[in-house]
């Protein structure tokens, strides 16, 4: 192989990962951690837990009486189910753009937090190697 054909395959674009893909490598890989996730992956899974989260809390709402932070036994059970599997794909979101997963602890600061890990998650995927794998789970 010469060396121009590993520059290309080392910077190509990574792969689009549709809807039902992303579900599914979420769920598979909730405990990947050196892995990468795309953007594509990423915002594919939030939008799903945005959907998840309103389809329970209307059944929730019309089922169960919500306790004072508008909780239902539905959303606890859903929010339990997809912490963990989320924050498995925003630290391989985090990995991709070359960013340590220990930088999820900045949501811990209140608007600023959340300010610089929405920026993190929209910026491109870093082309070729980072420091971690370069896998992405199947």
């Amino acid at each position: 192989m010469s060396m121009e054909e590993i520059v290309n395959v080392e910077f190509e674009q990574p792969p689009q990962t549709g809807f039902v893909a992303a579900i599914k490598k979420g769920f598979k890989g909730y405990v990947v951690w050196n892995a990468r996730s795309t953007r594509s992956e990423y915002w594919w899974w939030t939008l799903f837990v945005i959907i998840v989260g309103l389809v329970v809390g209307v059944i929730d709402g019309a089922i169960f009486a919500p306790d004072n932070f508008g909780l239902g036994p539905l959303s606890i059970i859903a929010n339990i189910a997809l912490f963990l599997p989320g924050l498995s794909v925003l630290v391989r979101r985090l990995h991709d753009i070359d960013r340590s997963g220990w930088w999820v602890w900045i949501a811990l600061i209140p608007i600023v937090g959340f300010i610089v890990l929405f920026i993190f998650s929209v910026l491109p995927s870093k082309m070729g190697p980072t420091r971690w794998n370069n896998r992405i789970p199947a």
